[in-house]
């Protein structure tokens, strides 16, 4: 295969998410090097042409760019900082893409303590399928002239790619949407439920919400998941209560209908929106 440029492009936090756009970018023909905490997250790879880094240090030598998938604000730090850490080793002019959902903040301190680097934040929105297939949605923040720089990267598993503003604009634009998501859950649990009482078929409500004026993918994860908004608890509960505290930190929000059915969503979910100061 043709590389797509002399580009080499680094990658760390192979999870379900972060493991796809890798292999995207790998498969696009990209000279990749990847390494992770858990050596099992790089099985997946063993068919393919990425190399794989001994260390985080080995990692930031061999990348022009670095795409950064792991879980929240303190693993961005362990992962990134520190003399073994992989900025340590990255070249002058090499831009770091954190994909990570974390507080804006975290991006500009990383920004005002390696300036000799380029730091975008590039939060994504879809899921590992969506990845594998190309069809991301990727926020992005940052000068316009590095997120043009890497474009092309985050084309291989992003559609769109939109350059919402400078560098942070992009986790503020992420934690919006998934308060947005929050508030929805709420109002589709209430006509769910409010539905039943009515003694309508839920299911056929949930194919009408999902087809109708009033369509909602809140609606549609919610009868994906039993009707039951407890339930999803488990796996969106805490992630969703930090995303609206990151919102409500950064917009000053006090009040408001939004605030007010995300807030609602999360108490039935029985978790509390968390500070987000970081």
């Amino acid at each position: 295969m043709t590389p797509p440029s002399d580009l080499r492009v680094g990658f760390v936090g192979l999870g379900s998410q972060g493991g796809p756009m890798a292999r995207r970018i790998v498969e696009a023909g990209y000279a990749t090097t990847l390494w992770a905490r858990r050596l099992e997250s790089l099985g997946p790879f063993a068919d393919t042409r990425a190399a794989i880094a001994a260390s985080p240090a080995g990692l930031g030598a061999a990348a022009d760019v670095l795409g950064v998938c792991v879980v929240d604000d303190a693993d961005v730090d362990d992962v990134l900082r520190g003399p073994a850490g992989v900025l340590a080793s990255m070249a002058d002019g090499s831009v770091v893409i954190v994909h990570s959902t974390v507080h804006p903040a975290t991006c500009l301190r990383l920004q005002d303590d390696f300036p000799h680097l380029h730091v975008i934040d590039a939060p994504v929105s879809g899921g590992g399928h969506k990845a594998a297939a190309g069809q991301l949605l990727v926020m992005v923040g940052g000068p316009a002239d590095v997120v043009e720089r890497c474009r092309p990267v985050l084309s291989t598993f992003g559609e769109p790619v939109l350059h919402v503003g400078p560098l942070g604009a992009g986790q503020e634009a992420k934690v919006l949407n998934n308060t947005v998501f929050a508030a929805q859950l709420a109002l589709a649990a209430e006509v769910f439920e409010l539905a039943a009482a009515r003694r309508l078929d839920q299911q056929s409500v949930a194919a009408i919400l999902s087809a109708g004026s009033g369509r909602s993918y809140a609606a549609e994860v919610l009868a994906g998941n039993g009707f039951d908004l407890g339930g999803l608890a488990a796996f969106a509960g805490a992630l969703l209560a930090k995303d609206v505290g990151i919102l409500v930190d950064r917009a000053h929000l006090t009040d408001g209908l939004l605030l007010l059915a995300a807030d609602r969503t999360l108490e039935r979910m029985g978790v509390s929106r968390r500070s987000s100061q970081a």
